[in-house]
């Protein structure tokens, strides 16, 4: 039982340090760059003035999505790397936590 608490607290600790973690990712070839937290949460999003194009909304809309979505991967991957370490050598099965 005290394990399992010592872990709940590592967890909480960890998600708590994810906050302080990014990582980015662009699309249209760097013309939308997203920045992630380790929380998933999009802290900022840089739009090139080129793609900013009236008449082709769309290809903008496109391009913003795709860079968030392979940010909030980033993110996840981030997590499931960092979980891993704090789980090394307990024993649990992959994806448990």
């Amino acid at each position: 039982m005290k394990q399992a608490q010592q872990m709940q607290e590592r967890v909480k600790k960890l998600q708590e340090e994810a906050a302080g973690k990014s990582v980015e990712a662009s699309s249209g070839g760097g013309m939308v760059t997203v920045v992630a937290n380790g929380r998933q949460e999009v802290l900022s999003i840089k739009i090139d003035a080129s793609v900013v194009d009236p008449k082709d909304i769309e290809m903008l809309q496109d391009l913003v999505t795709a860079a968030v979505n392979e940010a909030l991967r980033k993110s996840q991957e981030l997590m499931k790397d960092e979980m891993a370490k704090l789980t090394a050598g307990m024993g649990l099965p992959p994806g448990l936590i």
